[in-house]
């Protein structure tokens, strides 16, 4: 059965862009509705309608971004050794929280730093996102381990652990106004531990 309702006057795409460089910019806590509103340039009975409410609208610009400036995740797990892995993971997302005309910063790391106890199901929800990323990273270290590139003392559980909080920390650091060289340095500083065979 068609719709009956107005059709949309506003490219959903784009507002969702926008939406996701507020949430970037502001933590999900600090971009309120109205200030969504003003930046998609539409109205709430929009957002509503086309993305749910804002817990919803703030998941599909957490998509967004993993599927855009984070994108980096998936082919650095790829990747043939497990250095080049961790190396990637860390150098890429210094590249990714330092990009021009963007916040700076991780989206997700903001909004988890920022999410008080009003907003415990976004907190769950990137403490599971978080915790994902952790296990890729465990999966594809004890795939190294196995494959005899990471020697059989090293435990695949505290190098993703490792990776990630590092990562987390320089996008911190991005978000306070580190300079991307500065933050390449620390990361290879990171990796001059990484454990080999």
């Amino acid at each position: 059965m068609p719709s009956t309702g107005r059709p949309r006057s506003f490219d959903t795409d784009e507002a969702l862009e926008v939406a996701m460089r507020l949430f970037w910019a502001e933590g999900y806590e600090g971009a309120s509705l109205a200030a969504l509103t003003e930046a998609m340039g539409i109205n709430r009975r929009s957002i509503y309608a086309a993305f749910g409410n804002k817990e919803e609208l703030f998941r599909k610009a957490v998509d967004r971004y993993v599927q855009g400036p984070g994108a980096f995740v998936e082919p650095a797990l790829q990747l043939p050794t497990a250095r080049q892995v961790a190396e990637a993971m860390l150098h890429g997302g210094v590249n990714a929280h330092t990009l021009p005309d963007c916040p700076r910063g991780c989206l997700l790391v903001q909004s988890a730093l920022a999410a008080g106890p009003d907003s415990e199901p976004v907190r769950r929800d990137l403490a599971e996102r978080r915790e994902a990323g952790v296990a890729a990273l465990r999966k594809r270290f004890e795939q190294a381990q196995t494959e005899g590139d990471l020697p059989p003392t090293a435990d695949p559980d505290t190098l993703a652990r490792y990776v990630n909080t590092v990562g987390q920390g320089l996008a911190v650091q991005a978000s306070g106004g580190a300079s991307r060289e500065d933050m390449h340095r620390v990361a290879d500083l990171a990796l001059s531990i990484w454990p080999s065979v």
